[in-house]
């Protein structure tokens, strides 16, 4: 039977968000319903909430959550009711060339629920990554829910559905920051600041935490920067070479998702080094390098979606590390708000004054 619940909801370009009762069907094959009890502020919900994804209104808001699985449809042996699960938004298909070559992190037919959920009045909602999860219930793929150990805090756990994951994932997953290693991050936000910590993790020598806003570079450093530095009174890139011994770092991690940047990104990093674009970039957004540089630097240049991780190996993996101590996701957590301050939250996110507002039910 269809329930009924409170959830955020994007019904217009650029338009502040409402707090709605939307319906959430019953679960069908190969879905199951969660009971949402937490879920971070992430900046793609502010892409979605201003047009930047896509223009398929009215949006269900949220999708860095963790919860409970309250029910499961027909054929789900993965989950069960009780299991306490994060949700992720590339569940593998299994079957697609990628999948079928060993790789599932790039999966090229990722599952969603195939059942829509509604406003009152029927209309069908989009759910930001195919999760919505500023919800007290949402319905997902089965495959989207990934079990972990249940001791975790929801407020932290949720991180790793995204921004955490995607950072993490970008530093040790693509850009296979290695002991000893050199590392600079490009913005030091949510993203980037998780992308340090996987460079720590990692083992790297040296990580350089690079920024426009003093408050988020101090922050870096309690992440385990090793230095800093503003780019707006420093050439980043001399700033980098000049902390390299005049090289250019091993890795060089963009989390902003600019031209400018990422520019920046090509030319600190050493002859045969790595450059791994995480920041997002809108459609208009154009790049422009010589080839000649191109080929002579040598190296790799990736993308990395999702920090390439593997949820149902990396999220265990990550929860297990924050138990034992070696993880402090609660870093990561600036406030815990409630489901009706996410268009504050969006305020303050602009300002820069959060790493992660979380909404706790």
């Amino acid at each position: 039977m269809a329930q009924q619940v409170r959830a955020v909801v994007a019904r217009g370009k650029g338009s502040p968000v409402s707090l709605e009762t939307i319906i959430v069907p019953d679960p069908g094959p190969g879905e199951a319903l969660v009971r949402i009890q937490a879920c971070g502020v992430c900046h793609t919900d502010l892409h979605y909430r201003e047009g930047g994804i896509n223009d398929d209104f009215p949006f269900l808001l949220g999708h860095e959550a963790a919860g409970v699985v309250e029910s499961v449809g027909e054929g789900v042996t993965d989950v069960a009711p009780g299991d306490f699960v994060i949700l992720n938004w590339r569940a593998v298909c299994g079957q697609c060339r990628a999948c079928r070559r060993g790789r599932p992190w790039y999966c090229f037919d990722t599952h969603n629920a195939e059942q829509k959920m509604t406003l009152l009045d029927g209309t069908e909602l989009s759910p930001a990554l195919g999760i919505g999860a500023f919800a007290e219930k949402t319905l997902v793929h089965a495959g989207q829910c990934t079990k972990v150990d249940p001791a975790v805090s929801p407020a932290v756990a949720g991180l790793l559905g995204c921004g955490v994951m995607a950072g993490i994932g970008a530093a040790i997953n693509t850009g296979n920051v290695g002991r000893g290693d050199s590392v600079a991050v490009i913005g030091c936000g949510g993203v980037g600041n998780a992308a340090i910590v996987g460079a720590r993790l990692a083992g790297a020598a040296t990580i350089i935490a690079v920024d426009i806003d003093d408050r988020k570079l101090e922050t870096a450093q309690r992440m385990g920067a090793t230095h800093t530095v503003n780019s707006q009174a420093t050439d980043p890139v001399e700033a980098i070479r000049g902390l390299t011994g005049g090289n250019g770092a091993d890795v060089v991690i963009e989390a902003v998702g600019r031209p400018e940047t990422y520019r920046q990104a090509f030319y600190a990093r050493d002859l045969a080094g790595t450059v791994v674009l995480v920041g997002v970039p809108t459609p208009e957004m154009k790049l422009e390098l010589p080839l000649l540089d191109v080929f002579g630097r040598g190296g790799s240049l990736k993308s990395s979606w999702y920090g390439d991780c593997l949820p149902s190996r990396d999220f265990p993996m990550l929860v297990d590390l924050h138990l034992q101590g070696r993880l402090d996701l609660g870093a990561f957590v600036t406030e815990t708000i409630a489901l009706d301050e996410v268009e504050k939250a969006f305020d303050r996110m602009r300002n820069g004054d959060v790493l992660r507002s979380v909404v706790v039910f």
